[in-house]
């Protein structure tokens, strides 16, 4: 599945009694160990605040792996020799005497098991204890030494803001470079996303005319058929915009538009993708740019769900978005003129996230005058979830002595072509942290850069100069302002 093996090392999960742990990243590495990836002396240890013994933890680990692994049924061979290599520890965050005891476990652990001294930190915890575990790990847990590597993993949300970004990277920076930081976005471990750079830059037929030229618009969507589940208290805060926006939708973005690096390299595939970043606009044109909509009581997959404003820690006026529509703009050759259609929503019909590049239509149709009005634009679908691969829309003669033409689609599906389910994204990331490759990860000034383009639109919206929450029903496609909203410019949203 993957190339070379890591070098040993530990990893510590602080947050690890928490649901990512147990529905992502301990799945992720028993798939790892089971497919061979993982070097015999890798070891992990959980950090978190309740109390557990290790063998209490490993037992609920393997509810984790029997559930939510890729891998079934288990092969009790392969856990035990994972099961042997999970520890926990019970800790405070704040507390200094615990991490040093963890200090003192991971040096005994090392010894058991070989691993080297290299150390990989997971943030899997509320953002608000971000700075006090990075301070702990950078001043007590065995820093860095001669001959071994220390690395950090940031889960989203880096910030809420451009201010709150740019303080955690400097916090950050006080104890780790930039080469030992890794901000994970799990969309980009998406083997539809990974292969959005190849699909580009290794097909000679379609990068001539990946712009301005030939691409009509794009649209890009990210829609979930569930709510907010028990996140109330954190949508209240964060809303679609800091939930999916900044961070996953603005990375589609960033891999569909930027230039071919010079080089496969982390820093020079994000440095193309910074380029991006840094020349996107909002279109202000008309209003904001945005349509804002928050999800009401609906029917959803043929069960009745409860409106936004219904659901558990969500105040009862809440002007909170679950659905957003944006059209952004590229400033730069390649780009310019071409709009970028984004749009993100909960309760939608349908849990479906695709890039969509829409055409030119010929510049001169050589047909009679009612069949040119059937002919469709040429349309270029990547298909990032559930179903991943790639579609692509063209025109077809109709059998028959008629002039008849209709568009036929070809369809590309990523199961079908290869016969092996594709690793989840945790498995791809986690690899690549412990093999020290950040081309999956997000930079600093990424992260800034996607900040920079977002924070000036929520400052708008709460100084009430945007764009108003519009109601829609939960199982709708959002509120009818985003049909008009994309209308204004004689475009339609994608009938998914």
């Amino acid at each position: 599945m993957f190339g070379k093996k890591p070098e040993p090392c530990i990893m510590v999960i602080f947050g690890a009694s928490g649901d990512l742990t147990y529905r992502k990243l301990i799945p992720a590495l028993y798939d790892l160990v089971a497919d061979d990836l993982l070097p015999a002396e890798f070891a992990m240890i959980g950090f978190a605040r309740k109390p557990k013994t290790n063998e209490s933890f490993r037992q609920e680990m393997r509810s984790a792996v029997e559930e939510f692994s890729r891998r079934k049924p288990i092969d009790e061979r392969i856990w035990e020799r994972f099961a042997r290599a999970l520890h926990y520890q019970q800790g405070d965050y704040s507390n200094p005497d615990d991490y040093r005891v963890l200090c003192q476990r991971l040096e005994a652990i090392d010894r058991a098991h070989g691993s080297g001294g290299n150390r990989l930190y997971y943030l899997a915890t509320p953002p608000e204890v971000y700075n006090t575990i990075i301070e702990h790990v950078g001043t007590i847990l065995c820093p860095e030494r001669e001959g071994s590597w220390a690395r950090i993993i940031v889960e989203k949300p880096f910030g809420h803001d451009l201010a709150s970004a740019r303080a955690l990277n400097e916090h950050l920076h006080r104890w780790f470079r930039e080469d030992q930081i890794y901000r994970i976005d799990h969309y980009l471990g998406k083997e539809t996303v990974q292969n959005i750079l190849v699909f580009r830059f290794a097909n000679g037929i379609f990068e001539p005319i990946w712009d301005r030229r030939y691409v009509d618009h794009v649209q890009i969507t990210v829609a979930e058929t569930i709510g907010i589940g028990n996140r109330g208290s954190y949508y209240e805060h964060a809303g679609v915009i800091r939930d999916i926006m900044q961070n996953h939708m603005l990375q589609l973005v960033a891999l569909t538009a930027m230039e071919p690096p010079a080089e496969f390299t982390a820093d020079a595939v994000r440095n193309e993708k910074v380029k991006v970043l840094k020349a996107l606009r909002v279109d202000t044109s008309r209003g904001d740019g945005t349509v804002r909509g928050q999800y009401g009581p609906g029917v959803v997959n043929g069960q009745f769900v409860p409106g936004y404003t219904q659901e558990e820690g969500v105040a009862p006026d809440s002007t909170t978005e679950t659905y957003l529509a944006m059209k952004l703009l590229i400033e730069n050759w390649r780009w310019a003129g071409v709009p970028f259609y984004v749009r993100s929503g909960k309760r939608l019909p349908k849990r479906v996230t695709e890039i969509a590049i829409q055409f030119k239509m010929p510049p001169l149709l050589l047909f009679s005058q009612r069949t040119a009005s059937e002919i469709q634009p040429n349309l270029l679908v990547l298909n990032i979830q559930p179903d991943e691969g790639i579609s692509l829309r063209f025109g077809a003669k109709v059998p028959g002595s008629g002039e008849n033409i209709q568009p036929v689609v070809m369809d590309f599906k990523y199961g079908a072509s290869f016969k092996v389910p594709a690793p989840d994204a945790y498995e791809r990331l986690l690899l690549d942290a412990m093999l020290g490759d950040g081309t999956l990860f997000t930079r600093s000034d990424e992260v800034e850069a996607a900040w920079a383009l977002i924070t000036p639109v929520i400052e708008r919206w709460k100084a009430g100069e945007g764009s108003f929450i519009e109601l829609y029903r939960a199982g709708t496609w959002g509120p009818k302002q985003a049909d008009d909203f994309i209308a204004a410019d004689g475009r339609a949203w994608r009938k998914l």
